[in-house]
């Protein structure tokens, strides 16, 4: 491990030269890709040279204690610092370990997020609704941007299914976990005698997929244009601008009616599409070494409930990991850093024990 540091920070340096390079620097994508490798190497050297440091003052204090012949006052500073270098040296250590761990390529893409209403009728559209909102307040609070890509809202506002797009730095790596079922208990506003109700609501979380990482032949397309149409089956516009495309050997369909552009709505189509590609292959890899792992980091099982949110008591509790909060309401508005971190802790854990075993 150490070995693969030193030639990390090697490398480190050599980027670093060749970032200040004129050649490189009048090439905009060699520069680029320079500057992106520069950033992810970055916090992996800046830990190894703490490390480095640690093992330094670690052994000089080692070698000051084996010699002996230190003044009574002058020896306990010598083994206090003996001490808290050799434990600063074993934590550094483990971070790096995690540092090491294989990067999701995807994590630095922007995300589709899916959400359809489940069981529960009218109530598990609003609560989709609900979810949307969540999850576009904490993108604001990210200051990432979204973008509906395809919606299907009820006449009470809430959505059969609504799919949007997130576009921010890392987004896919903090929304990567929310794939599966949600389940909400209320009591809905048309309930007269004051029952709870459980409906759910499933959310799907997309890489978005570039032309580069998926390979569509138009050939294996089949494109239909039909009339938009919003709540209650009032027609948007007279004109077929909705677009449903099918894409013919995996028999995945995507709609998308939100533009009043025909063209707009078949571009907003095609970048679903390619997302949804490209996550049946990530699922098919992912499958392939599943009886290898205990657990599978980001596949987002859809028929798993992940969580559950519970009105009457502000509580909400995430089953994957064991964590229960009692301010429902903070995470209602987009407060969700402290679940996400969470479960990215969790994920990494079991991420790095996989490899150590």
């Amino acid at each position: 491990m150490l070995n693969k540091l030193t030639s990390v920070e090697e490398r480190y340096e050599e980027v670093n030269s060749l970032l200040y390079d004129p050649d490189v620097i009048s090439d905009m994508t060699k520069y680029s890709a320079l500057m992106k490798e520069h950033k992810n190497l970055t916090p992996i050297v800046e830990k190894f040279r703490e490390y480095k440091k640690a093992e330094e003052d670690f052994s000089s204090a080692k070698a000051m204690l084996d010699e002996g012949g230190l003044d009574k006052d002058f020896r306990e500073l010598v083994q206090m610092e003996y001490e808290e270098s050799g434990a600063l040296k074993e934590k550094l250590f483990e971070e790096l370990k995690i540092l090491l761990l294989p990067k999701d390529p995807n994590d630095d893409k922007n995300v589709i997020v899916e959400i359809r209403g489940g069981a529960g009728g009218e109530e598990s559209a609003l609560f989709a609704g609900v979810l949307f909102r969540m999850y576009t307040m904490y993108a604001e609070s990210k200051r990432w941007k979204y973008e509906i890509l395809s919606s299907n809202p009820t006449e009470l506002g809430g959505f059969k299914e609504v799919s949007f797009m997130i576009s921010g730095e890392g987004a896919y790596s903090r929304f990567k976990y929310e794939s599966g079922v949600h389940r909400v208990q209320r009591v809905p506003e048309t309930e007269t005698q004051g029952r709870i109700h459980t409906s759910t609501a499933t959310v799907a979380v997309l890489p978005e997929a570039q032309e580069v990482d998926v390979e569509i032949n138009p050939a294996d397309l089949q494109i239909d244009t039909y009339r938009a149409s919003g709540a209650g089956g009032q027609h948007v516009n007279k004109t077929e601008s909705a677009i449903r495309i099918t894409h013919i050997p995996t028999g995945t369909i995507v709609e998308c009616q939100d533009e009043r552009s025909q063209h707009k709505n078949r571009d907003k189509a095609m970048r679903i599409l390619r997302s949804k590609i490209l996550e049946a292959e990530m699922q098919k890899q992912m499958s392939s070494i599943a009886d290898e792992r205990k657990s599978q980091v980001g596949t987002g099982d859809r028929s798993e409930r992940i969580r559950t949110y519970n009105y009457p008591q502000g509580r909400l509790s995430d089953h994957r990991i064991g964590l229960t909060v009692y301010r429902l309401e903070q995470i209602l508005n987009g407060d969700l850093d402290e679940i996400i971190d969470s479960l990215i802790t969790f994920f990494t854990a079991e991420k790095l024990r996989s490899t150590n075993e």
